[in-house]
């Protein structure tokens, strides 16, 4: 959200905050894919298997491979190992099952960055849009609503004054 209010266009899934973000600038102003809750909740029930992934999808299986064998890092070779094993057996984001779907978007991505006026326009309305997510509007509704508090008039002097 804080990228947001900086003019960054968000790529992700609809799920956490990019559901809110969505509400607030338009889906079509953000780069959502992969799975809904729904997707989500169904591949639950079925059951999520990596491996099928991995042996699907070639160039997956490719980076797949090349982490574990210590190609982003010779000389620590096993230094990634523990993310290549949660991956492939404990991952319950089931980031395999969303990789076509995020280099799908992804290729979108790039295609809109070449077209700087178009990128502009969404940078523009995702900031417009941003508001309701600034730290001011956000600490006043815990202060009232979470914390039960009302803004105080005092003045708080500055470290170097007298205090009375």
């Amino acid at each position: 959200m804080k990228f947001m209010l900086n003019g960054a266009l968000t790529i992700g899934t609809m799920d956490g905050a990019n559901v809110e973000m969505a509400e607030e600038a338009g889906e079509e102003n953000l780069f959502i894919f992969g799975m809904r809750v729904e997707d989500v909740e169904a591949m639950d029930r079925k059951g999520y298997n990596a491996q099928e992934y991995y042996d699907r999808l070639p160039e997956l299986r490719q980076v797949m491979d090349q982490i574990r064998t210590g190609f982003f890092s010779p000389a620590e070779p096993e230094m990634f190992k523990d993310i290549v094993n949660m991956l492939m057996n404990h991952d319950r984001f089931k980031v395999f099952a969303d990789y076509e779907a995020y280099i799908s978007c992804q290729e979108k991505v790039n295609d809109l960055y070449k077209n700087p006026k178009d990128w502009t326009k969404k940078v523009i309305r995702n900031i417009a849009a941003s508001g309701k997510f600034s730290s001011d509007r956000t600490i006043s509704e815990y202060a009232r609503e979470i914390w039960g508090v009302e803004p105080s008039a005092v003045k708080i002097p500055p470290p170097n004054e007298p205090r009375d």
